[in-house]
């Protein structure tokens, strides 16, 4: 086994907190901005980039479990990418379509 990277009893909670938090964030930003079709952008962005950070720790736990880094390494990192990468990809076309009907809402209030 090679050194770890960083003590796991110290720091593998980390990454999953602060994707718990992120989520939240994200999540309460979704729920009442996409609904009235307000600061897609932002959302879409906040969104994509806890996206891409869960791809990256989720491709760093896999290179900490493929350099025989101890337990509490890659599973510190990998599992919070991996539950990052399922679940924010799984609500994405959730979070599009909310976007889509706020659109078209919109759209019809105008033809009135």
């Amino acid at each position: 086994m090679t050194e770890p990277w960083f003590d796991p009893n110290t720091f593998a909670w980390i990454p999953g907190t602060l994707l718990g938090v992120a989520g939240g964030i994200e999540g309460t930003l979704v729920g009442s901005l996409a609904p009235r079709g307000k600061l897609k952008t932002l959302v879409m962005g906040v969104h994509f980039t806890i996206l891409g950070i869960c791809g990256t720790l989720l491709i760093v736990g896999i290179v900490a479990l493929a350099t025989g880094q101890p337990y509490g390494v890659w599973y510190g990192l990998g599992f919070p990418g991996m539950l990052g990468v399922v679940i924010l990809g799984s609500l994405t076309p959730l979070v599009r379509k909310r976007y889509a009907q706020a659109e078209l809402r919109k759209s019809m209030a105008e033809d009135l």
